[in-house]
């Protein structure tokens, strides 16, 4: 299991305008600039997290984003999963094609789900504001 550029990028654009006055939108370009992503990917990205309502967009001279609720109402896992999907530690869990060895069998499927759990709500717990303010 591993967090793709995707899923990276998304936490760091919503953590970099979490930490912008929320007053006002913040361009595209100036996240770009600050993060080092690419406009394009940026915009990849924002598409995602707006289907999801996470972000509040505004086009013109003064356009931009910023969030929809304060950054303590956003999980870590919410924003991964908007952009990643599912967070599954083997394909088996969510296929059960990939599963040679089937329940009653497969004697390490309960470690599997059980990992699974312990990310969830780990990345359930930790909040935008709880990052921001290194409280991990």
């Amino acid at each position: 299991m591993k967090i793709s550029t995707k899923g990276r990028y998304a936490l760091k654009m919503m953590l970099d305008i979490a930490q912008q006055d929320n007053s006002v939108f913040t361009p595209l370009k100036d996240i770009s600039e600050r993060q080092h992503i690419s406009m394009k990917y940026l915009e990849q990205i924002t598409s995602m997290l707006n289907k999801q309502k996470f972000l509040v967009s505004n086009r013109g001279t003064l356009g931009g984003y910023k969030l929809a609720k304060k950054p303590e109402e956003y999980s870590i896992g919410e924003i991964i999963r908007a952009t990643e999907g599912p967070i599954i530690p083997v394909d088996c869990l969510s296929n059960p094609e990939f599963c040679r060895n089937p329940k009653p069998n497969c004697l390490s499927q309960n470690f599997w789900r059980s990992l699974q759990k312990n990310i969830d709500d780990y990345l359930d717990r930790i909040t935008l504001k709880d990052v921001l303010d290194n409280n991990l």
